[in-house]
């Protein structure tokens, strides 16, 4: 097992290097779109703020003083929203981009905010859209 995980750091590291990062801030996910019914197992409690990428199979999101990123697979999502607000948090400037994935027979809400404005946000939208499909 942990030589399963030592493996999987180092994939996620090369996968780090060779992709490009950005900015952003994780909100939390909700368990059927609930907003008091928060996901805490997997690294999916603790919000903050951090890096994210993606490549053909995941979307990562790394926060800061973490080693293991978030890991939502791309084959999982089934659908995506935008919004002002997430797992009872609001924001007033920036876009919620929520990523609706499915784990364990759960229906998953991750928010993340992954651009300064509503065009950023909908163009990481469109190209993870283009990617799950």
């Amino acid at each position: 097992m942990s030589q399963e995980l030592t493996q999987k750091a180092k994939q996620t590291a090369l996968n780090t290097e060779n992709s490009h990062q950005s900015n952003g801030h994780y909100l939390g996910t909700v368990i059927d779109a609930k907003w008091w019914k928060r996901y805490r197992q997997d690294r999916l409690f603790a919000r903050g703020n951090g890096k994210y990428w993606y490549d053909e199979t995941n979307f990562y999101f790394l926060r800061y003083l973490t080693k293991q990123p978030i890991e939502i697979p791309l084959n999982r999502i089934v659908g995506f929203e935008i919004g002002k607000s997430h797992a009872g948090r609001w924001v007033f400037r920036e876009i919620v981009l929520k990523i609706i994935w499915e784990k364990d027979g759960m229906s998953l809400s991750s928010g993340f905010i992954v651009a300064k404005d509503k065009p950023g946000t909908e163009t990481v939208m469109g190209v993870l859209k283009s990617l799950a499909s």
